[in-house]
């Protein structure tokens, strides 16, 4: 079994992400550049990464994709299981009734056994723990764009910072 380049990458932005200061905003290309991907195969990925709610996607000038501070302890399976769906070793794991054999098949124990470790080495895997061995000499840099003030109101006072 292997995992595909699109839960790669994923893994890859989460990562970098995570790296960032909270509230960070970093453009597509700039993640494109982060993980070694190619641009326009990066947007579906981020797309399901969106959809999942993993991260966020702000539109316009300041736009770019942020990290939630709830998701940056997210974990590798939640991160592939966005991109790729539910990991499945083998199609008789899929229901109770994907494969006539499993109730008598001598392989069906291993398989099961073997999905339930994989999922569990994925489960613990934290992608903040991991951006935490991030080198910083592996990684591009980034130009980060700060988050928009939001408008002042009339009348209002300033903060005291």
């Amino acid at each position: 079994m292997q995992l595909t380049r699109a839960a790669d990458y994923a893994i890859r932005v989460m990562i970098h992400l995570a790296g960032l200061p909270p509230g960070a905003r970093v453009s597509r290309s700039e993640l494109s550049t982060a993980a070694e991907c190619p641009e326009q195969f990066l947007c579906k990925v981020l797309q399901n990464l969106t959809r999942a709610g993993l991260m966020i996607s702000h539109r316009g000038n300041t736009g770019g994709y942020e990290l939630e501070e709830l998701h940056r302890t997210a974990s590798v399976l939640e991160v592939v299981e966005a991109v790729e769906g539910p990991i499945r070793l083998n199609l008789c794991l899929t229901s109770d009734h994907a494969c006539t054999r499993q109730e008598w098949c001598p392989a069906h124990g291993v398989w099961a056994a073997a999905q339930a470790s994989l999922r569990q080495v994925l489960k613990d895997a934290n992608i903040a723990d991991l951006a935490l061995r991030t080198s910083p000499a592996h990684c591009p840099a980034i130009v980060l764009r700060p988050v928009p003030e939001p408008p002042s109101v009339p009348g209002a006072l300033p903060n005291a910072t």
